[in-house]
């Protein structure tokens, strides 16, 4: 199995140790069950992200339309194919 060597910040080590589920759990396990949640894909995300990056001027609301239409169009046809770590671990 091939490996990978990370630095952590001491605050992030310690989140990694204390979700430990067992003593001799590793870091790669905790990593794997760990759940990222996606950024908001919308119109409002994108103007408020556009508002932070200083934009001068804004999308129309023909293109936030079209957005909205497109990440629909994601929600029902997703093209990532399914992780198997985001499934339901067997208890």
């Amino acid at each position: 199995m091939a490996t990978k060597t990370i630095s952590l910040e001491i605050d992030a080590y310690e989140k990694l140790r204390v979700a430990k589920l067992r003593e001799r759990e590793s870091f790669s396990s905790v990593v794997r069950r760990a759940v990222f949640p996606a950024p908001a894909h919308t119109g409002a995300a994108v103007l408020e992200k556009l508002t932070v990056l200083g934009a001068e001027s804004l999308p129309s609301r023909q293109v936030f339309t079209h957005w909205e239409k497109i990440r629909r169009e994601d929600r029902q046809n997703p093209r990532v194919s399914p992780s198997p770590w985001d499934r339901p671990r067997a208890s």
